[in-house]
């Protein structure tokens, strides 16, 4: 009886490793919105990490994290690092790139897990104001693809972006 009981362990434990083998080696989450302002105001509050904290869902479940600004003011060049309780983690941002149509961000995450991947915002204006689409693409090394099997990542990632997008709207709207 031990012995099927320990087969059967193993065997599930390596149908969930062949899974993880099988997914893809990288991941990309993305989601969009239509916001009622000009893309030229939506990009300056995307390309100034001073103005993160108004918007972003992760400083709202954290008020008592630290934020660190470096480099450049705002723009190509600004680097924001953060430390913070266990549900924001800590990290490094950087603006590699900023346009009237795109801010392109390298986003380091530090803890709980470590990290490497870009960040877009794609911006393009409408007869309204914008659509902006938060997208967020990297490697997917084997131990994400495993963790995969049991929670869904995308989802996950898509809600905060959900909020992240809606939060950004009311604040270039109000502004």
């Amino acid at each position: 009886m031990l012995v099927i009981i320990l087969s059967s362990i193993a065997g599930l434990i390596a149908l969930l490793v062949l899974l993880a083998m099988l997914k893809p080696k990288t991941f990309r989450y993305e989601r969009s919105a239509a916001i009622a302002a000009a893309p030229e105001k939506v990009v300056a509050v995307l390309s100034d990490f001073h103005e993160w904290s108004k918007w972003s869902p992760w400083d709202k479940l954290d008020p008592t994290m630290t934020r660190t600004h470096s480099g450049a003011a705002s723009g190509v060049g600004a680097i924001y690092e953060w430390t913070g309780n266990k549900k924001v983690g800590s990290g490094r941002m950087e603006i590699l790139e900023s346009s009237p149509a795109l801010v392109k961000l390298k986003l380091d995450f530090l803890t709980p897990f470590e990290a490497h991947n870009l960040t877009e915002f794609v911006v393009a204006k409408t007869a309204t104001g914008c659509d902006v689409q938060w997208v967020m693409y990297g490697p997917a090394p084997f131990m994400n693809r495993f963790m995969g099997t049991f929670i869904n990542f995308e989802k996950m990632i898509g809600k905060d972006f959900d909020n992240g997008l809606a939060n950004l709207n009311a604040v270039v709207t109000a502004a």
